[in-house]
Formats: C-alpha cells, sequence, structure tokens
C-alpha cells in the first residue's frame, strides 16, 4: 500500500452553523453543501465533514464527540499575521508563536480552539 495524503477528516460538532461560521470566518475556509443537505469545510486540496453530534452518518468513529480532535493546517499566510487576524476577531490564541515538527519538518505554529474545543494548529513550513 502506497498511500500519499489526507482527503478529509470528519469533524462532530455541536452546533453546525456556528462551526461553518467560525471556520470561513475566521479561517477562510468555504462552505461545501453535498449529498442531503451535508455540511463541509473545504481549503486547497482538503476538506473537513461536519457530523452534528447525536445524529452521525454511518460508517462513523466508535465513539464521536465534539472537541476530540487536534488538527495542524498548514497555511501560506505567514504566523504573525495569522496571529493579527485572530487577534482582530477576538479569537484568543491559546499558545505560540512556537516551533514543532511536522510531517515533512519544522514549523513555527499558533493555537486556537473552534468553538467546540478542538485544537487548532495554524502552521507555516520553516
Amino acid at each position: 500500500m502506497d498511500l500519499d495524503a489526507i482527503d478529509h477528516v470528519v469533524l462532530t460538532v455541536r452546533d453546525i452553523p456556528a462551526s461553518v461560521a467560525f471556520y470561513t470566518r475566521v479561517l477562510g475556509m468555504r462552505e461545501v453543501i453535498f449529498g442531503d443537505d451535508r455540511r463541509a469545510l473545504a481549503f486547497g486540496r482538503c476538506k473537513l465533514n461536519l457530523h452534528q453530534a447525536g445524529r452521525e452518518f454511518e460508517p462513523k468513529a466508535a465513539h464521536p464527540t465534539p472537541d476530540a480532535a487536534d488538527l495542524c493546517l498548514l497555511a501560506r499566510t505567514p504566523i504573525a499575521d495569522i496571529s493579527r487576524q485572530l487577534t482582530a476577531q477576538g479569537v484568543a490564541i491559546e499558545a505560540g508563536p512556537v516551533e514543532r515538527t511536522g510531517a515533512q519538518g519544522p514549523l513555527l505554529s499558533v493555537y486556537v480552539h473552534d468553538p467546540d474545543g478542538n485544537l487548532i494548529e495554524l502552521s507555516n513550513p520553516l
């Protein structure tokens, strides 16, 4: 088997409209509607599918729950600019900028929480 990339990740959320608002307004993702009125958030060549807690689509994780994800998203925007944008929008930066190690090498990252408490790491490759 020769795997190449992650196509999408599923986030179980308490409030789909609140999640869509956060990810589109704060992180610049775009909302995608597909299937039977399902919602997703697209960016680059990836997407985050949203499942409403208690009404998840099958198949699903054994114990899907909001606030359990920890995602690292690579950004073209410099971390200093991201930090300024987050602050201007009233989004608390939990940590950073800090150096971390990503899948392909060193990163400079800041961390925020989404409306469900998922930890979102926003990173620039160094």
